[in-house]
């Protein structure tokens, strides 16, 4: 039955790929549920098993795409790619209405550019910290704290290296972390009740993932105003990463 099972797998790798991300999904909203009794959303949950199941997967088989590098997790490679990903940011994109957007109102508009500009500068200042001092480095991963997305779209236009795109993905995926986990413990103080505060939450924290995990453990209501504002980020960052914000780290540091 195991055998059966592994050619299975090998033979359809992307319907696996689903099938093991569905299961995590399951066990993480089942952990959400009972462990931490909702606080906690699922999402969250997930993501860290993944992180965890990669990091298992990439000391097993010695390479560099986790569990991507088993032959039996091979679809994973596939699932996790360029062309789902962009296909998932199109997808996200056509869900958005522009006369809904205008209901954030100016307010919308200014913290989806604080949401943007602010996370970038933390990131550079981060990288410079760290000992990346050139101004490829540093946009791209202060871009990877927009979203991370933006990091390494950013990082191939401006000519980044591999690993300096990575550290920017990293960078995005701990901000979504942190945006999911703490949304429902900052929730109160944010005054998050409104579907104007969601929008304005959802333009400051700039990840969609992390915005909608974390407004979905608040209040679900709240889900669709937050995320509305926050999609615009990826195209917003896009755009700004690999010229204006570029062009003014490149003018800081030469």
């Amino acid at each position: 039955m195991i055998e059966i099972l592994e050619k299975a797998a090998m033979s359809n790798g992307l319907v696996a790929a689903f099938a093991l991300v569905g299961l995590i999904v399951l066990v993480s909203g089942q952990i959400s549920r009972h462990l931490t009794f909702g606080r906690v959303h699922g999402s969250a949950i997930a993501i860290v098993i993944g992180l965890g199941l990669a990091y298992v997967g990439g000391k097993m088989s010695g390479g560099h795409r986790g569990l991507a590098d088993l032959s039996l997790f091979g679809g994973i490679g596939l699932m996790g790619g360029a062309m789902l990903r962009d296909f998932a940011i199109v997808a996200t994109a056509f869900e958005v209405q522009a006369t809904e957007a205008r209901k954030a109102g100016l307010i919308g508009a200014v913290s989806l550019l604080l949401g943007t500009v602010l996370p970038f500068i933390v990131g550079a200042c981060v990288a410079r910290a760290f000992g990346y001092s050139d101004a490829v480095s540093m946009t791209t991963i202060g871009a990877g704290a927009v979203t991370y997305i933006v990091g390494p779209v950013t990082g191939a236009a401006i000519g980044a290296s591999p690993d300096v795109m990575a550290l920017s993905i990293a960078t995005g995926l701990v901000k979504a972390i942190i945006v999911m986990v703490g949304t429902p413990i900052a929730a109160r103080f944010l005054v998050l009740k409104t579907p104007r505060s969601a929008m304005v939450f959802g333009g400051l924290a700039g990840t969609v993932s992390g915005v909608s995990a974390g407004l979905a453990a608040t209040d679900r209501k709240l889900v669709p105003y937050g995320a509305l504002v926050a999609t615009f980020h990826t195209g917003l960052g896009c755009l700004l990463g690999p010229s204006l914000l570029f062009f003014a780290t490149k003018a800081l540091v030469g």
